[in-house]
C-alpha cells in the first residue's frame, strides 16, 4: 500500500524555518511527479511547490524566493525547506505524488499542520 508521511510541521514565529519532510513508500519514486499542496482554514488547496522527475521546480508566487523543494530519489523522500516564514503561511500541508505517464497513479499524504504566529 502506497503511503506519503509528512513531518516537520510545527509553531514558528514569523520570520522563522520549517523543513518539511515527505517519506513516501513507493516502488520506482523516481518517476513520480513530487509535489507539496497547503490548505488554510476556510481556504481552497494551493499548490505550494512541485518537483518533476527531472528535477524542474515550480513555486507558487507567494512562496518564491522563501520555500524551496528538493528530493532524494535514493532515499524516496521530497524536503519543502521553509525560510522568512509569514503569518499567511499558516496551513495544512500536503504531501503528493503523481506518476509522470499514469495520470491514475496520484496519492497524497494525510497533511502536517505549520503554524506561523508570534
Amino acid at each position: 500500500q502506497v503511503q506519503l508521511v509528512e513531518s516537520g510541521g510545527g509553531l514558528v514565529q514569523p520570520g522563522g524555518s520549517l523543513t518539511l519532510s515527505c517519506a513516501a513508500s513507493l516502488t520506482n519514486f523516481r518517476y513520480f511527479n513530487m509535489g507539496w499542496y497547503r490548505q488554510a482554514p476556510g481556504m481552497q488547496r494551493e499548490l505550494v511547490a512541485h518537483t518533476t522527475i527531472s528535477e524542474f521546480t515550480y513555486y507558487a508566487d507567494s512562496v518564491k524566493g522563501r520555500f524551496t523543494i528538493s528530493r532524494d530519489n535514493a532515499k524516496s523522500t521530497v524536503t519543502l525547506q521553509m525560510n522568512s516564514l509569514k503569518p499567511e503561511d499558516t496551513a495544512v500541508y500536503y504531501c503528493y505524488a503523481k506518476h509522470h505517464l499514469f495520470n491514475d497513479m496520484e496519492y497524497w499524504g494525510t497533511g502536517t499542520l505549520v503554524t506561523v504566529s508570534s
